[in-house]
């Protein structure tokens, strides 16, 4: 009975912390925390016809009730070296700048953080997701939002990802919770454009060592 205790009240707890310790490394890892726009580890990519409604500063708007059509088929793997893409977001002027090599591949005013913060610093794109849903803010102060089915996701640290935007079109001005936020026609050539590739057939993808990220600069 004695060994029994002192299982429970010394090694057991020893065993909890250690696992609490390589779970937190892990999501170190990619980034996850509490910040940011989504919630990338229950995102499937897949579009939810079940949800019919959306809000935005606590006023409801009209959600996708359709998926989008493929405007633009992806790129062909292998037509652009993933080495020489990277993507530039400059938070003083609004705008992204997506480079291949040095050649611009696109450019276009954004919307970035207004009521959180976007990060700044070098990043990879970890993850990317067709349709995924955002919610957070605060109802008692109208920033609350809930946003089903936002397109084209590319998550680059944590919960922070550029992504299409149905909610708005104010792009230029800091629009988000610290999202950037894009017109969802160049979110989906982002998207296809950028890695890690989306397998064909899939919704979503995570980067790995064969499969990496595009690198994200954010600056002032």
């Amino acid at each position: 009975m004695v060994k029994r205790n002192k299982f429970f009240t010394i090694i057991l707890p020893v065993f909890f912390f250690v696992a609490i310790g390589i779970l937190a490394l892990s999501l170190k890892r990619i980034g996850i925390g509490t910040c940011g726009c989504g919630k990338p580890l229950e995102a499937t990519g897949e579009f939810d016809h079940q949800e019919q409604q959306a809000f935005f500063m606590n006023e409801q708007i009209v959600p996708p009730l359709a998926e989008l059509p493929v405007i633009n088929p992806p790129l062909v793997l292998g037509e652009s070296s993933p080495e020489d893409k990277w993507i530039e977001v400059d938070l003083s002027e609004q705008k992204l700048t997506a480079w291949d090599g040095g050649n611009v591949f696109l450019e276009s005013l954004v919307s970035s953080g207004k009521w959180g913060k976007t990060p700044t610093g070098e990043f990879n794109i970890w993850s990317k997701f067709k349709y995924t849903k955002m919610s957070g803010g605060n109802k008692a102060i109208n920033t609350y939002y809930y946003l089903p089915n936002v397109p084209y996701t590319m998550y680059f640290y944590k919960d922070f990802g550029l992504h299409g935007t149905y909610w708005h079109n104010n792009f230029g001005i800091p629009m988000s919770h610290g999202c950037v936020n894009l017109p969802t026609v160049v979110a989906e050539k982002l998207f296809y454009w950028s890695n890690p590739s989306l397998p064909e057939g899939k919704n979503s993808v995570t980067a790995t060592n064969n499969n990496p990220g595009t690198k994200v600069v954010i600056h002032e």
